[in-house]
């Protein structure tokens, strides 16, 4: 972006050169230099410090492994990949036969359980009963009530539902195919349908200036031309290279290659980006200007030279 900015003194200069006829010579063009060299270096600062600029930003959205909690064997999908579905819309099914045998024999022990349990209550109503046997059946029923709960989720988990509003993509899953509840091999990815994030990463020194409610521009790449208002919604307050875990090794100097850049989550406020939102891939790459509330007239800049960039990317990626 500092480019753009060297690029317009150029052409403004060359302009005023041709227009006023000055001549060039070992004092015009020196001064000229040298008055660029002041003018655009102050402005840079100025304009970097006080309305940062951050050129790695991206929209980010929520995923969920799905994951069954029973092993068994697909047999149906009822979903399509990329399609939009509604929680608790079918996902796919496994085989519910071996899980109704057991939720039937369960049923079929807490019948006859059931049943001796009465019988014992009555001979203890005759004086002919013992209290041991009683309670001896009332354990076993209970036993038996827990034992076929568990056997009943166990089978309704072999229908496998979705978690919120929201779409199956990249799916690979067909019938026929087994299926084991292992954290690492999930049976598909589900993409929640939910506001997405858009986060704006800048560097350090622009810390004092990202704060809540500073209004903010966001230009994606997928959408030349375009920008979009906005707003800081919040500063996250730490960054990941400073993370640390109970682990076996000491922190070194050795480790830290990255200063790290301040995640800020914008919020676009625009009403025409609803025109673009469903048109723009999670994920997507843009950049992102905010202007604080020092040097308001230097802000005028930072607008100028973030539209120059959304116009570029109809020609190659700006970053």
């Amino acid at each position: 972006m500092d480019l753009l900015l060297i690029l317009t003194y150029i052409a403004v200069s060359t302009a005023i050169f041709k227009i006023f006829k000055i001549p060039l010579n070992k004092w015009t063009v020196p001064s000229a230099m040298l008055g660029g060299i002041l003018l655009i270096g102050a402005l840079i600062v100025t304009m970097n410090y006080n309305h940062p600029y951050s050129e790695k930003s991206r929209e980010y959205f929520f995923t969920t492994p799905i994951i069954p909690t029973v092993k068994g064997r697909v047999t149906e999908v009822a979903v399509q990949a990329n399609v939009p579905i509604k929680k608790g819309d079918v996902l796919f099914k496994i085989d519910p036969q071996p899980f109704q045998f057991k939720v039937d024999a369960l049923q079929a022990r807490l019948t006859a359980a059931t049943i001796d349990k009465g019988r014992a209550a009555e001979l203890m109503k005759r004086k002919i009963g013992k209290q041991r046997d009683l309670d001896q059946m009332v354990a076993l029923v209970d036993q038996l009530t827990a034992e076929l709960s568990s056997a009943q989720y166990n089978l309704d988990e072999t229908i496998v539902r979705a978690p919120t509003d929201g779409w199956v993509t990249q799916m690979a899953l067909h019938s026929g195919m087994m299926l084991v509840p292992m954290p690492l091999r999930p049976a598909m990815v589900f993409v929640h349908d939910e506001n997405y994030y858009y986060v704006a990463w800048f560097r350090q020194n622009s810390t004092l200036r990202l704060k809540k409610g500073y209004e903010a521009e966001v230009a994606f790449d997928a959408v030349p031309g375009k920008v979009f208002r906005g707003e800081i919604d919040h500063v996250l307050p730490v960054l990941a290279q400073g993370e640390m875990q109970a682990r076996g090794n000491l922190i070194s100097s050795e480790l830290e290659k990255h200063a790290g850049r301040v995640p800020v989550v914008i919020k676009i406020t625009d009403p025409g980006f609803t025109d673009y939102e469903k048109q723009i891939p999670g994920g997507a790459f843009g950049q992102t200007a905010v202007y604080s509330d020092h040097f308001h007239h230097v802000a005028v800049m930072r607008k100028i030279l973030l539209r120059m960039s959304a116009w570029m990317n109809y020609l190659f990626p700006f970053h």
